[in-house]
C-alpha cells in the first residue's frame, strides 16, 4: 500500500476491525484496497466477492512483486 500511496501522491493507512472483516485491508487516501496474491486472480470458482480495488504480489527469487495497476489507474 506504502508504494502505491508514493506512487499516487497520496497517504495509506491500514484497516479498522470492521472494514477488514469486509475484505478491505487499507486505504491508499480514501480508496479501499484489499492484498491478494496473484493466484487470487485464477480462482475464478472463489465465492468471495470484494468490490474494491486488490493490490496483487507474489514472491519471486529475490523477494515479492506487486502490482498495483487497480490502485494508480
Amino acid at each position: 500500500m506504502k508504494k502505491g500511496a508514493e506512487i499516487k501522491g497520496l497517504d495509506y493507512r491500514l484497516s479498522d476491525n470492521v472494514a477488514e472483516s469486509k475484505g478491505i485491508d487499507g486505504y491508499v487516501g480514501d480508496i479501499p484496497v484489499s492484498i491478494k496474491p496473484e493466484t487470487y486472480k485464477i480462482k475464478k470458482s472463489l465465492s468471495e466477492n470484494i468490490p474494491v480495488k486488490i493490490i496483487y504480489y507474489k514472491k519471486v527469487k529475490d523477494g515479492i512483486e506487486v502490482d498495483f495497476s487497480e490502485v494508480i489507474e
